[in-house]
């Protein structure tokens, strides 16, 4: 991720005014670029030095190749976002849920790219899960009344004894609505949060806000998430830190010290015909390389017993047969619907929340938007397609509430790096990824594949992927004038009580109490007898009626 981030911005600032790339204005009193810079070589990313332009149309077999390079290059973050969510949802124990849950984000990723690359901005451009939501999403999780119960074991759960079938179905059965029930109330939250992102597109108001969000703003916003993380990646890697140490050693060594080698790739062209291309693997797929690097150490301890068989000992679960069972659990075809865990609940507070993570995802994509244009050799998106943009953007989100991914979606830098250096820009090939992101989705054995990966191994990428995220928000400071006291006032501010303040909450719960919504909650339930009675009693009791009828609220 490091060496594609470095590669979007050598080569977007030679396309591009580096504060038009950010959508700030000229006039901002926290760039430090002058006038004098926005003159750049133009000829640097003409149509000529690409190999496939937005509109070209590569063959067939090309594109389904240049797809699926896409999609391992997205794999890395759309799979942390359900391992992620996995234990604050308290799904431990429920792997096929979990397999479920992440073959969903797949194919609501696909959904949502199609949606993007054809109605939208029309930018070749990936769209996945988004860490712009974990924020709110962890805040609310952590309450009192989401609180994980202690007695859903994830040894009954996953027990083979027939003595105990009907205790561990009982068990199952629990533990499943109970995860279900929370991943409800954060479905609710990004539908609601999404509609107003949708009217943010629809209404052409983005040009307005963008006069007051700038790289001041969103350098704080990105770097808490980033930061707001490390507890998950520490308690993932804490289980075996010689193997997340050999998975961030991968990764470093593989994005850094191997960048520069390539390895040869038979390709073909519309000048070169068939031929060979020395392509640099380990600088576009060093994640996933170091991931497969670490498995298969695992695997290699697991089978020599080197690694321990005593459930509860530590590195333990570095073992690769410690969820294996889910593989023959899960089903082979299965495909994502709507409410398939449920209707969505609402609170006001979940999306008052969630409203911030939406604006955070705009500010980034945005910023995405242009970069994507300058790499694929087009023009600057005009605001009528950034409108667009938003506004697809804003139904992906409320799509993926609606099927349940627990998160929303947004654009990928990553895949828009690697149009850099691929030099195929060609939306025809993005569009034949999300066709695979859905395909993948709705094979129940590769999202059950991916909950098999040592927790170890998921802990190391977390590390990474987590300070690269810290990194890009901090970035944003090139564009910041260090020299202003009243920047530099801001940046502590926000990063210092935007980790105090969480911090003394989660010390010290319920000294803080509203009650409003609370009260609201309680008025609009409508639980007492005599309510009851004015409510239709079919409206209530007809499963049918469910889906036009609040029943979670009023029956």
């Amino acid at each position: 991720m490091a060496a594609i981030k470095d590669n979007i911005e050598e080569q977007a600032l030679k396309c591009s005014n580096p504060s038009e790339l950010h959508t700030l204005p000229e006039s901002s009193t926290t760039v430090l670029l002058g006038k004098s810079q926005s003159k750049v070589d133009e000829t640097a990313c003409s149509d000529s030095d690409m190999l496939y332009g937005i509109t070209d149309n590569p063959p067939w077999s090309l594109s389904l190749l240049l797809g699926f390079q896409h999609y391992l290059t997205a794999f890395g973050s759309t799979l942390s976002v359900p391992l992620i969510l996995a234990g604050p949802l308290c799904m431990t124990g429920d792997n096929v849920g979990v397999g479920e849950l992440i073959a969903t984000t797949f194919f609501m990723s696909g959904i949502s790219t199609l949606l993007q690359t054809g109605l939208g901005v029309r930018l070749p451009i990936i769209q996945g899960a988004t860490f712009s939501f974990f924020a709110p999403t962890m805040a609310l999780l952590s309450l009192p009344e989401w609180a994980c119960p202690q007695d859903a074991s994830s040894e009954m759960f996953n027990s083979n004894n027939t003595e105990d079938a009907f205790v561990n179905e009982t068990t199952a059965f629990d533990l499943r609505m109970t995860w279900q029930q929370r991943i409800r109330e954060i479905q609710g939250a990004v539908c609601i949060a999404s509609l107003f992102q949708v009217i943010i597109g629809l209404s052409g108001a983005i040009s307005f806000v963008l006069r007051y969000i700038g790289p001041l703003t969103i350098t704080p916003t990105v770097t808490l998430i980033g930061l707001s993380l490390f507890e998950v990646a520490a308690e993932k890697a804490a289980t075996q830190w010689w193997i997340a140490f050999t998975t961030l050693f991968l990764i470093a060594l593989f994005c850094q010290g191997m960048k520069s080698v390539t390895l040869p790739v038979p390709t073909c062209s519309r000048m070169k015909k068939c031929s060979v291309m020395h392509t640099p693997v380990f600088k576009l797929f060093p994640i996933l390389l170091a991931m497969m690097f670490s498995w298969l150490i695992c695997h290699i301890l697991t089978v020599t017993n080197v690694l321990p068989s005593t459930k509860g000992s530590w590195g333990y679960q570095a073992r690769t047969d410690v969820r294996v069972s889910v593989l023959h659990d899960s089903q082979w075809i299965r495909v994502p619907y709507p409410a398939q865990w449920g209707l969505p609940t609402v609170s006001p507070g979940a999306v008052f929340g969630m409203l911030a993570g939406v604006l955070a995802s705009i500010m980034e994509s945005i910023g995405d938007y242009y970069a994507c244009a300058r790499l694929s050799g087009a023009p600057p998106p005009p605001p009528s397609a950034v409108n667009r943009g938003i506004t697809m953007e804003g139904v992906g989100c409320l799509l993926a509430g609606i099927f349940g991914t627990g998160n929303g979606t947004t654009s990928y830098s990553e895949n828009v790096g690697a149009i850099g250096i691929t030099k195929v820009g060609s939306r025809r090939v993005v569009m034949v990824t999300g066709c695979l992101l859905i395909v993948m989705g709705c094979v129940g054995k590769v999202g059950a594949l991916f909950v098999t990966i040592p927790d170890p191994v998921v802990g190391g990428m977390f590390i990474a992927m987590f300070g690269m995220i810290t990194a890009v928000g901090l970035s944003n400071l090139q564009f910041v004038n260090l020299r202003s006291s009243r920047n530099l006032f801001v940046i502590a501010f926000s990063l210092f009580f935007g980790i105090s303040f969480p911090h003394w909450m989660s010390k010290n719960r319920g000294v803080i109490k509203v009650g409003v919504f609370k009260d609201l909650k309680h008025v609009l339930n409508l639980r007492t007898q005599d309510q009851h009675a004015i409510l239709p009693k079919t409206l209530c009791t007809d499963p049918d009626l469910w889906l036009v009828w609040p029943h979670y609220v009023f029956c």
